[in-house]
């Protein structure tokens, strides 16, 4: 196998699988059982020490971060055009998925994952009060501001696309109806259109 993928289902690594079927690369993939707790497991921490997915083991070694694995699969597998060939325009992109990567998913991430900023469960309530809010104005700026149409960076489709999809996938659960956001809704509706997601959908 060309990669093999560390994934859990309901997690940001279906950005990344959904990036490994668009390249139609060769991999196989470990799923990771949070409910259990696997991923603090020694076992696992071998493998990523942040106890996190995805992780992508390559020939070169193992990858994490969903902003850094994203970039790479589509570097090798260039043919696929997942990036921009423009400068500017990758810059773009990839402030797009640092946005993603350090603000909106660290918004969401307050709803289940309190106990990585404090300890008092009356600090927990605030935080998941708040998520409804913090995640409507990031994607209400997403919208307004980095998503060109039709897809993120107008007519070329990246990987930024299938990262933009999986975060939006957690917004009903955060308690933002799509029905807000028309052209977050509509390019949820046309990613769920392409071969890929609805591999990656049925893993």
């Amino acid at each position: 196998m060309e990669f093999r993928l560390f994934y859990s289902s309901g997690t940001i690594a279906l950005a990344t699988l959904i990036a490994l079927f668009e390249c139609e690369a060769e991999f196989d993939i470990v799923k990771v059982d949070f409910k259990s707790a696997q991923q603090t497991q020694p076992e696992y921490l071998t493998v990523n020490p942040k106890g996190r997915v995805p992780a992508l083991q390559t020939a070169e070694g193992m990858l994490t971060e969903t902003l850094a694995i994203l970039v790479y699969l589509a570097q090798a597998h260039s043919h696929k055009n997942l990036l921009p060939a423009n400068t500017y325009e990758f810059a773009q992109l990839q402030s797009f998925n640092s946005y993603l990567a350090s603000t909106v998913h660290v918004n969401h991430a307050h709803k289940r994952r309190g106990s990585r900023w404090a300890e008092l469960e009356s600090s927990f309530d605030d935080m998941r009060a708040k998520v409804p809010e913090t995640m409507l104005a990031s994607f209400e700026l997403i919208q307004q501001e980095y998503l060109q149409g039709p897809w993120v960076m107008g007519q070329q489709y990246t990987v930024a696309d299938a990262y933009l999809f999986t975060i939006t996938g957690w917004l009903e659960g955060d308690g933002v109806p799509l029905e807000k956001l028309p052209k977050i809704s509509d390019h949820y509706s046309r990613m769920q259109q392409r071969a890929a997601v609805q591999r990656a959908l049925q893993v």
